[in-house]
């Protein structure tokens, strides 16, 4: 009759133990929101600052007033969709493809994702420009071939930014894409074929829909990085593929810091913006690929 009262008497004794276990760890992540707060949270608002200018919002009014910015801003975004569709494009079928696959097979293709995340995106970028330019590999094998008579623009203009922030970025697609897609059960292809579903019909009405997080996921990720992507513009863009985030950097480089914080900012806020309208509708944990 004693022993249930003694059991519950340790039980109660034992609760406060995983409140001290937590306590141990908000001690332990201090150094790091120190080093966030110094190095992140604090420039940002220096940067905020800065871009107020004097007279106030006299650095926004010479952004939003000027065609030119206007147009770059535009046309960064019009880019970073590009990208984003380019990456759903060729991801989806690569995503779709790991996850149907057996074990050793999924490894590869894994790794083949993976290896280029190791790689830095200057060499990559120098890499590709190597292809594109007017005397590279591509333009090359095409006039020995005959098949084009003078080299084609694929670079220092929106089609090589495009290509070259693609292959970057395309792994941000696949991974939410693999993870959604691996809870996805293979009996329902087959069930909704043999209830008469065409092929196309169960794709589009079984498959696609319950993958749709993890295209929502994989979209923002792509978009929102595409947005202030710097070395691809600089290396590939040139001056009709040129984006915000290279223009803020030759501002800061005329030493317009003003005006340059302001871009900044509104690119931040943006962005921000983004974040925040698609956790609405997809979890943080899907948008890093979690399951």
């Amino acid at each position: 009759m004693t022993s249930a009262p003694a059991s519950a008497g340790v039980a109660r004794t034992a609760r406060p133990r995983p409140r001290r276990r937590l306590d141990g760890w908000a001690l332990a992540s201090l150094p790091g929101l120190a080093f966030l707060g110094v190095f992140f949270v604090w420039p940002l608002i220096q940067v905020l600052m800065k871009s107020l200018g004097d007279p106030l919002l006299a650095n926004y009014s010479a952004f939003f007033s000027s065609s030119g910015y206007v147009a770059i801003l535009g046309q960064t975004f019009q880019i970073a969709a590009m990208v984003t569709v380019s990456c759903a494009l060729l991801g989806y079928p690569y995503a779709y493809l790991m996850s149907r696959v057996g074990s050793l097979a999924r490894i590869v293709l894994i790794g083949v994702v993976l290896l280029p995340v190791w790689t830095s995106f200057l060499v990559r970028s120098v890499a590709l420009q190597t292809w594109l330019q007017d005397t590279g590999v591509i333009n090359t094998v095409l006039q020995s071939l005959g098949l084009i008579d003078a080299p084609l623009p694929l670079i220092r203009n929106t089609f090589g930014v495009t290509v070259g922030m693609t292959q970057i970025l395309l792994p941000f697609m696949i991974l939410p894409l693999f993870s959604v897609m691996l809870r996805v059960r293979p009996e329902l292809i087959p069930a909704a074929r043999s209830l008469g579903a065409t092929p196309v019909q169960a794709f589009f009405r079984v498959f696609l829909p319950q993958t749709f997080p993890g295209l929502m996921s994989g979209g923002l990720l792509v978009f929102v990085t595409a947005l202030g992507f710097f070395i691809v513009p600089a290396i590939l863009g040139g001056t009709d593929g040129s984006m915000l985030s290279k223009l803020i950097v030759d501002l800061i480089g005329r030493n317009q810091l003003g005006l340059a914080a302001a871009m900044a900012t509104v690119l931040l806020a943006i962005t921000a913006l983004l974040l925040g309208l698609g956790s609405r509708f997809v979890r943080i944990r899907e948008m890093v690929g979690g399951r």
